[in-house]
């Protein structure tokens, strides 16, 4: 059988090549200095990964039934949370702890950035609403269970910061923003400066209180008013002999 003939052109092909240790360049070059640089995006447009944790509501939920409980009541001394840690200035309850709901935190905080449209802020959020809440209707016999989940909550003790600003902004407009967030909120507030003393319970660590007195089983009393208390040796009758 005769071997397969090669054609012309493909034998064409293979003699123009040639071996070179060197490197050819191409003939048309585009320089660096036309191209222009596009900038790296810092957002991108579809992510895949999950959204940033809420604190309107947990991220993983509940595997449990929350009970219904009590807010933290600070009997050892503690005074975490009374005071501004990340902003300049706070809002800090001041009558009594409750339960607040992730419904009115959110018209809180939709108040607050109204008031401020259009500065340049940043808020922090000091609670988070973490704790469900189970209902079973008003018609429904006693018994069968806890009931349906209702909406999430936060239990927010006596003397807690909730909000947070930081920013160039005046006291005064910030003073007017925690005011109509305090009257969407139940309960009373007041608003307090980074720097401001902390709270014990309801006693502001102020004009000479220390945590040292706070936490003194007896009050100490002032020597004048001591000795006012204790009777005379005068008038007391003497003892018969």
């Amino acid at each position: 059988m005769p071997p397969p003939r090669i054609p012309s052109s493909l034998l064409a092909s293979f003699s123009s090549l040639s071996l070179s240790a060197a490197r050819p360049r191409p003939a048309a070059t585009i320089p660096k200095c036309t191209i222009p640089a596009v900038p790296k995006p810092t957002v991108r447009f579809f992510s895949a990964t999950s959204a940033s944790q809420n604190y309107l509501a947990p991220k993983a939920g509940e595997s449990r039934k929350s009970r219904k409980g009590r807010c933290r009541v600070p009997t050892g001394g503690s005074m975490r949370g009374t005071t501004v840690v990340w902003g300049d200035y706070g809002l800090r309850m001041r009558d009594h702890d409750r339960r607040i709901s992730a419904q009115q935190l959110k018209i809180a905080e939709d108040t607050i950035r109204k008031r401020l449209r259009g500065m340049k802020f940043r808020m922090y959020m000091r609670i988070a609403a973490n704790i469900g809440v189970y209902t079973s209707g008003n018609d429904v016999r006693m018994g069968k269970g806890k009931g349906s989940f209702d909406r999430w909550t936060a239990r927010v003790a006596v003397s807690k910061i909730i909000f947070e600003i930081q920013g160039d902004l005046h006291e005064q407009v910030v003073r007017d923003a925690f005011r109509l967030a305090g009257n969407k909120l139940p309960g009373l507030y007041e608003f307090v400066k980074k720097g401001d003393p902390p709270v014990m319970g309801v006693t502001k660590l102020a004009n000479g209180i220390t945590e040292a007195d706070l936490k003194r089983p007896r009050k100490l009393l002032p020597l004048e008013q001591t000795a006012g208390r204790i009777p005379a040796a005068a008038n007391q009758p003497s003892a018969p002999l």
